[in-house]
């Protein structure tokens, strides 16, 4: 495991009209790993993901990426410094077959992506890479069919390939496996694990089995509050967590399922 953290957070809080949802949160991602954030709903996750990426502004607090403070900064200058992020709710291009969704992601190198009077000739140069993507996705075999065609599992993983099509440094992925079955919550967790060999890769997560599986340090929050952090092992037995994210389950127990 890396030692140098690639995106620090200082005490970073959001409040909304006197409402505390995110409370002096120190986060620290070490580059190179995957990283989970769990917790109970409305414990912050989501709304700690939209600092970080400055969908939202922090009422105080810093975040550090790469050593840079990046907590002025607009959504898109963080995301050309790397921070490249996905969201719950699936956002592919329905009607673009699977190759031109990821081609889509990739104009933005060619510094195209609003000239759309060019010819579609024009961005076939980017085929050979989108298939490369595709191909790290497994999703290759489906690369001239419409996306809306996909399995929402599939969707998902293509989610994940238009992410990498940004060649993010930092992947914020927004519970990735929700509303899978068994099968693609698999297939997604193989892939996360894979992608992120040669990235770093910070997740919102409530499938415990998977976090448990993949990520290498896991932060609880509960009301907005950091109430653990650690591997895996050392989170499940910690008491406080097992009665705020489980109740009166075993959260060892609840990831050694499935």
């Amino acid at each position: 495991m890396s030692g140098e953290l690639i995106l620090e957070t200082r005490a970073l809080t959001k409040e909304f009209k006197g409402f505390v949802a995110v409370d002096n949160v120190d986060l620290k991602v070490r580059r190179g790993t995957i990283h989970a954030l769990i917790g109970p709903n409305g414990a912050g996750k989501t709304t700690c993901f939209n600092l970080l990426t400055k969908f939202l502004i922090p009422t105080s607090g810093r975040i550090l990426f790469e050593g840079a403070d990046i907590t002025p900064e607009h959504p898109a200058a963080i995301a050309r410094r790397g921070v490249i992020r996905s969201f719950q709710i699936s956002a592919v291009f329905p009607h673009l077959s699977v190759l031109e969704n990821v081609r889509v992601a990739l104009q933005r190198k060619l510094g195209t992506s609003f000239h759309f009077w060019r010819p579609e000739r024009s961005l076939h140069k980017l085929d050979a890479r989108a298939i490369d993507l595709l191909r790290a996705v497994d999703l290759e075999a489906y690369a001239r069919i419409p996306a809306v065609g996909l399995s929402y599992g599939r969707k998902r993983a293509l989610e994940i390939a238009t992410t990498l099509a940004m060649e993010p440094k930092l992947m914020l992925l927004d519970e990735p496996t929700q509303g899978m079955g068994l099968e693609d919550v698999d297939r997604i967790r193989q892939l996360i694990k894979k992608v992120a060999a040669s990235r770093t890769v910070l997740m919102v997560e409530h499938n415990m089995s998977v976090v448990a599986s993949i990520a290498d340090t896991i932060t609880v929050l509960q009301r907005g509050a950091t109430l653990a952090e650690g591997p895996y092992e050392e989170v499940s037995k910690n008491p406080a967590v097992v009665e705020a994210y489980m109740g009166s389950a075993d959260v060892e127990q609840e990831g050694a399922h499935g």
